[in-house]
């Protein structure tokens, strides 16, 4: 029986880490779209709940992806990027862009939402 060496094992943290991010990001722009097309509804909501967990799971983790500390202990080098499949440039920065455009599609789902109750 083979055993998956360390750097196929990566590999597959890597992938499954980019899944992950992928459909987060996904679900962050349809919030966002949700906003500002008024097209709010219950998966407006659970893609909100969603992301929100994904956040206090991540400060829970002294502000890491759980993956990324999987994925640590497949290789001795740590270099920003080496835990899922993007370019350094997006990986260094995608915490302080997604949370930024979450906040302003949130803000829009709530402008939305109080703005239709009261008219």
């Amino acid at each position: 029986m083979k055993f998956l060496s360390d750097a196929e094992k990566l590999n597959i943290v890597k992938f499954i880490h980019t899944l992950v991010w992928l459909i987060f990001v996904v679900a962050i722009l349809y919030i966002c779209y949700s906003g500002a097309f008024n097209r709010v509804s219950r998966l407006t909501g659970y893609c909100i709940g969603a992301v929100v967990v994904e956040g206090i799971v991540i400060l829970l983790n002294k502000g890491k992806c759980p993956l990324t500390s999987l994925a640590g202990k497949y290789t001795n080098t740590h270099p920003i990027g080496f835990d899922i499949l993007l370019p350094k440039w997006l990986a260094q920065y995608n915490k302080a862009m997604f949370s930024t455009i979450f906040l302003v599609g949130l803000s829009l789902v709530l402008w939305r939402t109080i703005y239709n109750v009261v008219t």
